[in-house]
């Protein structure tokens, strides 16, 4: 029979089989890794470049940001570059890659600098790096630099560490995708070194990224996550080729521990020994069980301490795997070659020699089969208390595998002896491995049995000499070796194969079982169909009586499926879960003396509700393997409910938007028809009252009412023609205005309602923001109008403006009543008006900042005032005037927008 380790792998065969198929050539992608901005990337990737003409390779630059450095610069000269497509935006022309002209030169390799840019409106993709996929798919091998704070997964990271957000990623997708990534690394202290002699930024940029971003600690922290990043991809390409190549020996490239758990208490040991060691190295770690075939089942109480030793191991941070094989050595041997573990940790044992001897020892498997790999011994604290020796319940049942054997044994004995000298020797011999296989199949144990009962049997009566066991000629030992080789193979591989059978039909069932619920809960229209279908296949599976509990608005869970009832510890155990978004009860570290098992409905990191099983009243016994289902099971019943919950969200949305286009459709035609008579009103009382001459002063009066209250009305009229300007997603034309010029052109519409008022006005010179002046004008129009109206007469009111995260922020501060508590952003919504609100008004002023605010991309907020009154912030994007500003630096990310 040939050795099953040297079998080829089927996946491997068939990528090979894919990957030397005939068809178009696969581009490469190859990515220059970094740490930060300025460690070289993309000087490296120009000499790259460089070394690939003289090749006589056909290279293109798509796109490089040199950034003003001259070295950098230097290493173009000579290079075919690829013009730009200049774009206009927001009164700028910016260059970016033509992947239009690119995809048409077609060269052999392209340059693509900066790959996480985000491409200004107008081009083919939001981002550059659908630009490279489409250079990709199109046969173009791309170059091109990438940090590591611009990589998704590490992102909240980034952010965590530096306290900058970066807002331009690109997906781990793509780094995946990469034929190759170059790490370009240079120590903090040489780049902090090039940062100060401008190497890497003009000299006030520097200072600024120096005091921000650029830190010691941050660029230490970043260099490891890209070490990190760099050597996980590393490894994903050895274990690749090892895979392809077929190599079983250890390549001790990184650590990998190998703990292999059983059922002896000293297991647990051994579990948190390995999880130190790995912790200690930083190393991944596996937690491995072996089923032997062909060994008797497990006892219960047995099969309950493996799971939780499992269960232990995987809640330290364990990958937990079941396996089987004929030896435990051979087993974990295997899977430890297969994975290039570097240590296998194992207990002392702590049996006797002659167990050994008899048995075989598991110790000196492993040391004399482990070749390279280390082999941990940890020893038990204690002498461990010796097993019980109590029958199991099911011994009476055992010996009736035995019977059968015994059976045809005594029925071929009968017949060769009835038969006499009418069948020979050999034909004895026959009936016995007829019987001795007939045995067999009652496993190893009948099997060895039957064959040495057959072969006192045909020794006793068949032998010469007759009736005795002594054996006259020795070639009869190859007779009784024979017997004894059938008996026993033949049990190994009835037992191999039940126990394959027995794992193919529970696997089939969980399968299944998982199918079959994924199809039902589908197809379910609400939470309570899901519910139902919950608790009838984990009740079909498990059966054990179950419950599926779904919070209340007030946070109390209440049963809407198997209505079996809880007592109030259970549903504190239900609680629990749902709140720690983890199972708690029976079979885990977290209250496991309850009476249930307790699985939360996780999707994200939100928690759906939580499936409830009644373990003490489980009709059969409930293992690892069946936990890992109910899991599976509430994993997607989390994903149904979230999903029935988004759905009728986005019916709720969808009315609340036709709702929405409704009135605001109503409020522009109401209000486009009003203006006129409005206007008309206005213009014809003024008139009035100022030619009249012959007017009582309570006429005149009566006059000024009517001009002030169409004055007002037509204020109202105007936002309300804005607000639904901004929702309606009209496009907003942009502009750089100076901040004074906007602010002074609002303080002039409302001189007279700020009249008797200290305006304390701050701004910094020469800042501006890329806004439609008149929606703009309004929004500060409407923030003054508001610090007028709820302050007391005379009160100060400030005004202050700066640069602030490529945009400016502009705060105007009252010493009024402040914003009410907890109303910080209710005071934002349209017609929403203060408790103690005793002015006119429609409640849309600040309705309206907002939406202006939103349409351009920025944020408004509200915020209590030291000593009393409101500051109303704002940040808008801008900055210096068009012709002030510098060189686009698109690597740094505190320029980009919080």
């Amino acid at each position: 029979m040939p050795d099953s380790d040297n079998r080829p792998d089927p996946d491997v065969l068939l990528a090979q089989a894919r990957a030397e198929a005939p068809g178009p050539r696969r581009a490469r992608l190859k990515i220059f890794f970094g740490a930060s901005p300025g460690v070289g990337k993309t000087f490296a990737m120009l000499e790259s470049a460089r070394r690939l003409v003289a090749d006589g390779v056909d290279v293109v630059v798509g796109v490089v940001e040199t950034h003003g450095r001259p070295e950098t610069s230097a290493l173009l000269t000579g290079l075919e570059i690829l013009p730009r497509k200049k774009i206009s935006y927001r009164s700028i022309e910016i260059e970016e890659l033509d992947t239009d002209a690119a995809l048409a030169r077609k060269p052999s390799v392209i340059l693509v600098d900066e790959l996480a840019h985000t491409n200004a409106p107008g081009v083919r993709h939001p981002k550059r790096w659908q630009d490279v996929t489409d250079l990709l798919e199109a046969g173009i091998d791309v170059h091109t630099t990438l940090n590591v704070q611009h990589v998704e997964s590490v992102v909240d990271t980034v952010a965590q560490i530096t306290g900058v957000r970066v807002r331009e990623t690109v997906p781990d997708a793509i780094l995946e995708r990469a034929d190759e990534i170059e790490l370009i690394d240079l120590s903090p202290e040489e780049l902090l070194a090039r940062l100060g002699e401008g190497k890497v930024y003009i000299p006030e940029q520097a200072r600024h990224a120096v005091d921000n971003f650029f830190k010691r600690g941050n660029l230490l922290a970043l260099r490891e996550l890209a070490l990190r990043r760099t050597a996980e991809r590393v490894d994903v390409d050895v274990q690749a080729y090892r895979r392809e190549q077929r190599i079983g020996a250890l390549w001790p490239t990184s650590e990998r521990i190998l703990v292999c758990i059983g059922p002896s208490p000293g297991s647990e040991r051994l579990v948190r020994a390995a999880s130190r060691i790995a912790e200690s190295i930083r190393a991944p770690w596996h937690a491995v069980h072996i089923d032997v075939t062909g060994a008797p089942p497990l006892r219960p109480e047995d099969r309950d301490r493996v799971d939780a030793h499992l269960l232990l191991a995987e809640s330290l941070g364990a990958a937990v795997v079941r396996l089987a094989g004929s030896s435990v050595s051979s087993a974990l041997l295997a899977f430890a070659r297969e994975h290039n573990v570097s240590r296998i940790v194992a207990g002392k044992p702590t049996h006797s020699r002659w167990r050994d001897r008899l048995r075989g020892s598991l110790l000196d498997a492993l040391i004399r089969g482990s070749g390279e790999v280390e082999i941990h011994l940890i020893a038990p604290h204690e002498e461990l208390p010796p097993r019980a020796t109590t029958p199991r319940p099911n011994v009476p049942n055992r010996w009736t595998a035995y019977t059968p054997g015994m059976i045809a044994v005594a029925g071929a004995t009968m017949i060769g002896v009835i038969a006499g000298g009418r069948l020979s020797l050999p034909d004895d011999v026959m009936l016995f491995l007829f019987a001795i296989m007939l045995a067999a199949l009652g496993g190893r144990g009948p099997g060895i049995a039957a064959a040495a009962l057959a072969v006192a049997a045909y020794d006793f009566f068949f032998i010469e000499p007759h009736y005795t066991f002594a054996v006259a000629d020795l070639r009869n030992l190859m007779t009784f070796a024979v017997m004894f080789t059938v008996g026993t193979a033949m049990g190994s591989l009835v037992a191999r194969l039940r126990h394959a059978e027995t794992a193919s039909r529970q696997r089939e069932r969980s399968t299944a079982a998982l199918l079959a619920f994924t199809e039902q809960s589908a197809s379910a229209t609400d939470i309570a169909d899901v519910a139902a279908a919950v608790v009838a296949h984990v009740e079909d599976v498990l059966a054990a009586p179950t419950s599926v509990l779904i919070p209340a608005a007030d946070g109390t869970l209440s049963a809407v499926a198997g209505l079996e009832p809880l007592a109030a510890k259970e549903i504190a155990v239900a609680r629990w879960a749902q709140e720690h978004r983890r199972p708690a009860g029976r079979g885990t570290d977290t209250l496991p003396q309850a009476r249930l098992l307790a699985v939360p409905l996780t999707v994200g990191e939100d928690s759906a509700g939580v499936v409830a099983v009644q373990i003490e009243r489980a009709r059969r016994r409930i293992d690892l393997e069946g936990r890992n289902l109910l899991e599976a099971i509430a994993r997607q019943a989390g994903v149904a409910i979230a999903r029935l919950r988004l759905a009728g969200e986005a019916r709720a949305a969808a009315l609340r938007v036709q709702a929405e286009e409704l009135r605001n459709s109503l409020l522009s035609t109401v209000s486009h028809d009003l203006r006129t008579p409005l206007a008309i009103i206005t213009g014809m009382a003024t008139a009035l009252r100022e030619s009249a001459t012959s007017l009582s002063a309570d006429q005149i009066e009566s006059l000024d009412t009517i001009v002030d209250e169409a004055r007002r009305l037509g204020k109202i009229l105007t936002n309300l023609l804005s607000i639904t300007r901004v929702e309606s997603g009209a496009e907003v034309k942009r502009e750089w205005v100076p901040v004074e010029e906007l602010v002074g052109s609002a303080l002039e519409r409302t001189e007279a309602a700020l009249a008797n008022r200290d305006i304390k006005i701050e701004i910094e010179p020469d800042v501006g923001v890329l806004v439609d002046p008149i929606l703009t004008e309004q929004l500060f129009l409407n923030l003054l109008e508001n610090a007028a109206k709820h302050t007391p007469a005379r009160s100060p009111i400030e005004i202050r403006a700066r640069r602030d995260a490529g945009g400016v922020t502009i705060e105007i501060s009252d010493r009024g009543p402040g914003v009410p508590a907890g109303a910080d952003k209710q005071v934002f919504e349209k017609f929403f008006r203060g408790p103690e609100t005793r002015t006119a008004g429609a409640g849309l002023g600040l309705a309206v900042c907002r939406g202006i605010v939103i349409a351009h991309g920025g944020r408004i907020e509200a915020l209590p005032r030291d000593g009393g009154g409101a500051t109303f912030r704002v940040w808008l994007p801008g900055g210096e005037a068009p012709e002030m500003a510098p060189s686009r630096e698109a690597e740094l990310p505190a320029a980009a927008a919080p």
